[in-house]
């Protein structure tokens, strides 16, 4: 093989494996802050095809509406326990802090935290709906048609 030819082909190899790791490192830096969407049916019974469910720890976001009722305040701290449903299974959320002012009972919500248990979310951000007319579009999707029914659910049992 000709030098001139040696040399460009290590030049060529050179970028490749240099772009390559450029790509590699990037995705594997981001692969932490990838917040996925779920409903609590998703979260329960698995998203897509596969069912495939998120594993405890992941990081993820939540969005359905507030069970009415629901809302537990710790009087001595800034916790707050709540149920969202869209239109399956419950699903329990635990938030520390100060809720926005826009939160109520029986609106949708997007929450967005830690899975800690298969159904029990650690949230640090909450976000409510500005108006009657906004909901964010992956929420509105999932609980399309379920407004005005009756949920059902009983809050005495564990679920």
């Amino acid at each position: 093989m000709n030098p001139r030819r040696k040399k460009r082909m290590l030049t060529v190899f050179a970028v490749i494996l240099g772009i390559g790791s450029a790509v590699g490192l990037t995705l594997y830096a981001l692969q932490e802050n990838i917040n996925l969407f779920y409903t609590p049916s998703e979260l329960v019974n698995g998203k897509g095809p596969e069912q495939e469910k998120p594993s405890i720890g992941q990081k993820l976001r939540i969005g359905g509406m507030v069970v009415p009722g629901s809302v537990v305040r710790d009087e001595s701290s800034l916790d707050v326990e709540f149920k969202l449903i869209d239109t399956g299974p419950l699903v329990t959320i635990r938030y520390k802090g100060i809720l926005p002012d826009l939160f109520r009972e029986g609106q949708g919500i997007v929450a967005q935290g830690t899975l800690i248990e298969s159904d029990v979310i650690e949230a640090f951000e909450v976000l409510a709906k500005h108006d009657e007319e906004y909901m964010p579009s992956e929420v509105a999707e999932a609980v399309k048609g379920i407004k005005h029914e009756k949920p059902k659910y009983n809050l005495n049992s564990e679920n």
